[in-house]
């Protein structure tokens, strides 16, 4: 059977568990696949839920497993929507075909990146991995905007997501490109940044688009 149905299927006890439910007619009810019951005796056979007459729950492999996909769709809307600022209407779609690609180690980095966040652009919690467990509390994302960046920072342009291509073009002729190194100088009323010697004044709605590395 194909495994994004088998994945799905986990996602959707996962979300069901979350809203405090584990009838198995519940899970029938909510699921969209034809063959649900088909779904059922694969992940039973798979040693990923156990079944009684009234209700469907984890193994633990299950659990594991759906945590894992849970994680890295969550992690993917977050990215979506914070950074590259996608429509609500595309978001999903998309963060549902990378949860299936992302290895372990590439949704760490990820999640990092990010800053570890706790929930998703729902507000739904977002399972904490082993890179969360180094912070007892929550880290400053490793990339910010440069419009949230402290008066005085120095870092590196990691990448720009311009809102119109034509920006793009007039920034690298600044020198403001991915891997330049700026200081940001002032905030209001405008960004002025400082790049080797030569300082440049950036609209607030640019700085929003141009996301830093924070020099160490």
């Amino acid at each position: 059977m194909d495994k994004e149905r088998i994945d799905e299927a986990l996602e959707l006890l996962w979300v069901l568990n979350e809203e405090g439910h584990q009838a198995l007619n519940r899970f029938r009810l909510s699921s969209e696949d034809d063959e649900v019951d088909a779904i059922i005796n694969v992940l039973k056979t798979d040693g990923f839920v156990v079944t009684s007459v009234d209700d469907i729950q984890f193994t633990d492999k299950g659990r594991s497993e759906a945590k894992a996909l849970i994680r890295r769709l969550r992690l993917a809307e977050r990215l979506f929507t914070d950074v590259f600022e996608m429509r609500d209407d595309t978001v999903l779609a998309d963060a549902c075909k990378m949860e299936h690609i992302l290895s372990e180690e590439l949704t760490d980095s990820v999640c990092t990146f990010l800053g570890h966040p706790q929930t998703c652009p729902h507000g739904k919690p977002i399972p904490r991995g082993e890179c969360c467990k180094k912070y007892k509390v929550e880290v400053e994302p490793v990339v910010t905007r440069l419009s949230e960046f402290e008066v005085g920072s120095k870092g590196r342009i990691t990448f720009i997501v311009p809102a119109k291509p034509s920006r793009l073009s007039k920034l690298n002729s600044l020198g403001i490109a991915a891997g330049s190194v700026i200081r940001l100088l002032q905030r209001n009323p405008s960004y002025v940044i400082q790049i080797d010697e030569t300082t440049v004044a950036i609209d607030p709605e640019i700085a929003k688009e141009i996301y830093i590395k924070k020099s160490v």
